[in-house]
């Protein structure tokens, strides 16, 4: 089948924290029989920023981030068999959704995509002509990369015909064990941009327990906290490239998952982080959301935070043996339970399933 995916980018993870979900899957589903076209535009420095050159297993077209460059590609899903909007692209968002749901074929497959359910979900409420509310009825499926029940009844009960949660995994190949590097030496390391829904759980989490803990080392990556103000035993990396990401997850003593403010609220949203680390064997500490324990055991797998006293309690308490044991026995569950082979399973079974029931209808 061919699948053609408009979202913010495959090549590079530079303000886009979804990009190694959407390798995950894609490189996948590729095998599995999909001729894919991922369909991203040339916006917000991130093709400067590349992590990958363009895979063997899915064509990427980059188009200028104008509206005749837009039309073009919208074109485009006519020729596919499933079409795919992701959340979140960053440019000319309603004019893709709506454009690629009305140039799909009448047979072809339609999806949201949605990388950011809770805040999407927000908007809807907030906004009675959002561009979802037009194009529901038309879209075959809303997927998501997490959320649980309490995102299929809000999406169900804005006219979804089915939502499914797609959650965030690990692809083994590109994420695991690696000799541990000096320049990510740190007690406690933290890998995330700086948004406006994060930034006061990061005090909290984060900042608060390195203030608490003046003789520990703290490390901090991701693009926006250059001009944050932080303690004198906090050091700041900038962007951290993909390829960077498990040499950060097996350098320090634990690394430091911290859920938006509104995926921990909705709970059931394990970042890409958390897997990332787990797949690299990292002692992984995170702030408490329901829904965890369907990914990780406490005490056993992860460890648990409530508050920022909480985060310097497991700092002060951890010994590299029991990192080590804790990150382990995270990386046997995420195998076992949470790879990208099992999510393209998924997404192939919905994909051939609704395909069958599209020709046997058409059929009729």
């Amino acid at each position: 089948m061919k699948l053609a995916f408009y979202g913010s980018s495959l090549l590079s993870s530079y303000w886009n924290g979804a990009a190694t979900y959407y390798r995950g899957l894609l490189r996948d589903l590729a095998p599995r029989g999909y001729d894919i076209t991922f369909y991203e535009p040339d916006a917000f420095d991130r093709q400067q920023h590349r992590d990958i050159d363009p895979p063997d297993w899915a064509k990427v077209v980059v188009y200028p981030a104008t509206p005749d460059a837009l039309r073009g590609v919208v074109a485009e899903a006519a020729r596919a068999d499933v079409v795919v909007k992701a959340s979140g692209v960053g440019v000319f968002d309603t004019e893709l959704l709506e454009g690629v749901t009305a140039a799909a074929r009448p047979d072809a497959i339609r999806i949201f995509w949605d990388v950011d359910a809770p805040a999407t979900l927000a908007e809807i409420a907030g906004s009675p002509d959002h561009v979802l509310r037009r194009c529901m009825p038309q879209l075959d499926f809303v997927l998501t990369y997490g959320g649980g029940p309490p995102v299929i009844a809000a999406y169900e009960g804005f006219g979804a015909r089915r939502c499914i949660p797609i959650y965030n995994a690990l692809d083994p190949s590109t994420h695991h064990p690696v000799p541990a590097e000096e320049r990510f030496a740190a007690d406690l390391a933290f890998l995330g941009n700086r948004l406006p829904d994060r930034e006061a759980r990061v005090e909290q989490f984060f900042l608060q327990p390195a203030a608490l803990l003046p003789d520990r080392r703290f490390l901090i990556g991701g693009n926006g906290w250059d001009s944050k103000a932080m303690p004198p035993n906090v050091r700041h990396l900038g962007h951290v490239y993909t390829r960077e990401h498990n040499a950060f997850n097996t350098s320090p003593l634990a690394v430091l998952n911290i859920a938006r403010d509104s995926m921990a609220t909705t709970g059931f949203s394990p970042a890409t982080r958390v897997f990332e680390a787990a797949g690299a064997g990292a002692c992984l500490i995170t702030d408490a959301w329901v829904g965890l324990e369907l990914f990780l055991k406490e005490g056993e797998e992860v460890l648990v935070a409530r508050d920022g006293q909480d985060v310097a309690e497991h700092v002060r308490n951890l010994t590299p043996e029991r990192a080590r044991a804790i990150g382990e026995a995270a990386r046997r569950r995420i195998l076992a339970e949470h790879t990208y082979h099992l999510r393209g399973a998924e997404v192939d079974a919905l994909l051939r399933a609704e395909a069958a029931r599209k020709a046997q209808r058409s059929a009729a």
